[in-house]
């Protein structure tokens, strides 16, 4: 575990070493580096919860030691001027800050998440927009979600205040245009539909780029900008006092009791394998207030594990496994959800489980129509839920575990975590009995050593292919969760967001019809 928590670290600090390369140029032209400007707009001190670093692991080349994770952004949930808030910053040190595919599922995937926890939205801009050389028609089209969901927000009543630090064309353009308030760089801002070499091929116009799209320009003519800063400093300074106006301040932290056992544990407690057997009440232990907790049903399908307990003072339920979830299982789930449903409980899911129970047993019992019953429970809870894949999310039993595909509130990974239809042993083997039974009803020999090298060698690339998609890196890097976190952090993040979730609860924003148009 720690040696998978140093890879973690190590790809985390390739994205920054990456960008940081940058530097001469940005110092040369008076800018802060991206992670400057983050530190620079967030409170010193106070907690920072980064979102899908990994976002693109592997996506931009299957090399891994040569990929660079992050998909072109940095994200998370921190602190402005005492203002919870969601945080997003073009990584304009790579690429210019050109739009990466996976960088688009990130932004995507934490407007969402600003949109449910009423975050507001503070987007640190410096884009050369989409890679021409790399165009993807799926992408532009995609792409259309990012405005959406930014007038989303807007009319929602969450406010979206832009500081355009550079470049911002064509449809980055609209990032500033779909902002309730737009703080602009003089000499460094720029945002137009069309720069002058596109300008020049489309319509023949000469023009320059201050004269397009400049920060005097927007500020003094079209209005575009609200505010002038002299420098990156500046505008980010001006960012945080409009964000103190909103007096939109979080509560001071309340004391909570610490865990009796020691959080260093959860390093070694979560076995290798998923075959390994773990009893999730000792990782539960580790996590939550006190280290108490009260079990649901629990002689009643102990593979399926429900507590009542608390993190950081929030009333929870708990939901885990000690194995594949049968029918009693299925139920006590069922009956659980709706219970902390009636108490307005958030559920947190630990998954560790292969998935429903098979065999004809579970069949004759009713397996699939009491399995439905706890996917239909998980996906129309009226509570707040989050997930954290601890170790194996195989199958249904990913879905009926509040897996990415029912939209949990904030859902995380630990670094052995393996998520899969189905073990890759078992997938392999699966297609090797199909494989035999077509051969047999072909009449060919099944025995004979060419056939069975064939067979061999089909189940090795199937088991290889499953494995190394199961990796919670590789999960990461498509967006299929929130970010893999350090286990021992685990009940730090619970609780960061279930702050999130609560302070959500308590603010009154003040819906319009629109998002609030540019004058």
């Amino acid at each position: 575990m720690r040696a998978r928590i140093e890879r973690l670290r190590a790809l985390e600090a390739r994205a920054a070493a990456v960008s940081a390369q940058a530097a001469p140029v940005f110092h040369r032209r008076g800018q802060l580096l991206p992670r400057e400007r983050v530190g620079l707009l967030l409170d010193p001190g106070r907690p920072f919860l980064p979102l899908c670093t990994l976002a693109g692991y592997l996506q931009d080349q299957a090399d891994p030691e040569r990929s660079v994770p992050g998909g072109g952004l940095l994200a998370g949930i921190g602190f402005v001027a005492g203002v919870r808030c969601m945080v997003v910053a073009s990584d304009s040190g790579i690429d210019a800050g050109a739009i990466q595919p996976r960088g688009l599922e990130k932004i995507l995937r934490v407007q969402e998440i600003a949109l449910q926890n009423r975050l507001p939205f503070v987007h640190l801009v410096e884009s050369a927009g989409a890679n021409l050389m790399k165009y993807q028609v799926e992408g532009f089209v995609l792409g259309g979600g990012l405005f959406r969901n930014l007038a989303r927000l807007s009319a929602a009543g969450v406010p979206v205040i832009t500081v355009q630090h550079g470049s911002g064309t064509a449809g980055g353009a609209y990032m500033p245009g779909l902002s309730d308030v737009v703080i602009m760089v003089r000499g460094r801002s720029r945002a137009f539909l069309a720069g002058p070499p596109l300008l020049k091929a489309a319509t023949g116009e000469i023009a320059t780029e201050e004269e397009l799209g400049g920060a005097e320009m927007h500020t003094a003519v079209s209005g575009l900008g609200e505010a002038l800063a002299e420098d990156d400093r500046h505008a980010l300074g001006l960012a945080r006092e409009i964000v103190a106006r909103t007096g939109w301040q979080a509560p001071e932290p309340v004391a909570a009791p610490e865990p009796i056992y020691a959080a260093e544990d959860l390093l070694g407690l979560m076995p290798q394998h998923h075959r390994e057997p773990v009893d999730m009440r000792e990782i539960v232990a580790r996590i939550v207030d006190g280290s108490a907790f009260l079990e649901f049903k629990p002689l009643f399908g102990p593979g399926t594990v429900c507590l009542q307990a608390a993190i950081g003072t929030h009333p929870v339920g708990i939901v885990t496994n000690n194995g594949p979830i049968d029918v009693p299982g299925a139920n006590k789930a069922t009956h659980f959800i709706q219970w902390m449903c009636q108490l307005g409980a958030p559920i947190i899911y630990l998954q560790n489980t292969t998935g429903y129970m098979v065999g004809r047993d579970s069949e004759q019992s009713g397996m699939i129509k009491h399995g439905s019953k706890m996917i239909q429970a998980v996906t129309l809870a009226t509570v707040p839920q989050i997930t954290v894949q601890c170790g194996a999310s195989f199958g249904a039993g990913n879905y009926g575990m509040c897996g990415r595909g029912f939209a949990p509130r904030f859902l995380f990974s630990w670094p052995h975590a393996r998520t899969a239809v189905m073990g890759g042993e078992q997938a392999a083997r699966t297609m090797q009995i199909v494989a035999e039974a077509g051969l047999a009803r072909k009449g060919l020999a099944i025995d004979a050593t060419e056939v069975r090298a064939q067979l061999q060698a089909q189940s090795q690339a199937i088991e290889r292919n499953f494995e190394a998609q199961a990796d919670a890196f590789y999960t990461s890097g498509l967006v299929l969760d929130d970010g893999v976190i350090d286990p021992r952090d685990t009940r730090a993040v619970l609780r960061f967001c279930l702050d999130t979730v609560r302070e959500a609860e308590r603010r009154t924003p003040h819906p319009v019809q629109f998002g609030v148009a540019r004058m």
